[in-house]
């Protein structure tokens, strides 16, 4: 889960990506036990949702250490996959990921509100606990839907304000109360903290259903996880007909 500072204009602002070079070699340790282990059950949902077909061209947004990008190739070992992160360190760990798995993953340096790609390169985009974290949003969502073809699915895994009246209460408390005391305990990075305002600076779903439609993309009822603590938001590239 990426998680960064809020800024005074509500969006959360990750910088240059430096901060998580700090963490990069205990993230995926602390996604593990901040999630209680959920969040490999969720990249396994997102995978699923991108809905691809043989040879799919897949580009992954804020990639990290590369965990949604190797759950894609893992379902679909035929596919053409390109990571984009702003942290370097991420992407070695990436990298070193992939190498030991025997999986080809290109890896690029860059920001989803400026993707360094041609209009409808890609048959799939996803980005998965990134999008709380890039200041643009809707541009960020603009940009995926113009290098995905038509017909082409955006999937966002994104974590928000759990909202269930049963166990919703439990799951705010762990989120606003014990993660970011236990992801500053485990990784020794002031970081941890701002995650209980970037999750609370973050859109509700129905908002970003909307702004995904705005963006060109004709999205599906979005998917509650983990009675709403996560969100699964899926889309297709309308064609030029729609």
């Amino acid at each position: 889960m990426r998680h960064a500072s809020s800024s005074s204009s509500g969006a959360v602002r990750p910088g240059s990506g430096a901060m998580f070079d700090r963490i990069a070699r205990r993230y995926d340790l602390l996604n593990r036990v901040l999630s209680l282990g959920l969040d490999r059950r969720w990249r396994r949902k997102a995978a699923a949702a991108l809905r691809l077909g043989d040879g799919a061209e897949v580009l992954d947004l804020a990639c990290g250490t590369g965990d949604l990008a190797l759950e894609i190739l893992r379902r679909h070992p035929g596919a053409r996959l390109t990571g984009l992160d702003p942290s370097r360190a991420m992407l070695e760990v990436a990298r070193s990921k992939a190498a030991r798995r025997g999986a080809a993953l290109a890896l690029e340096v860059g920001i989803a509100e400026a993707l360094p790609f041609a209009d409808e390169t890609f048959d799939g985009v996803s980005i998965a606990f990134g999008l709380r974290n890039v200041p643009d949003r809707a541009r960020a969502l603009a940009e995926m839907a113009r290098v995905t073809r038509p017909g082409g699915r955006v999937v966002v895994l994104e974590l928000g304000e759990p909202r269930g009246r049963l166990l919703g209460p439990i799951a705010r408390f762990h989120i606003h109360r014990v993660v970011p005391r236990l992801g500053a305990l485990l990784s020794g990075a002031r970081e941890y903290r701002y995650l209980e305002r970037s999750i609370a600076a973050f859109p509700p779903p129905g908002d970003v259903v909307l702004m995904m439609g705005r963006a060109g993309l004709a999205p599906d009822e979005p998917r509650p996880l983990a009675f709403g603590a996560c969100h699964l938001f899926a889309a297709e590239k309308r064609g030029p007909s729609c």
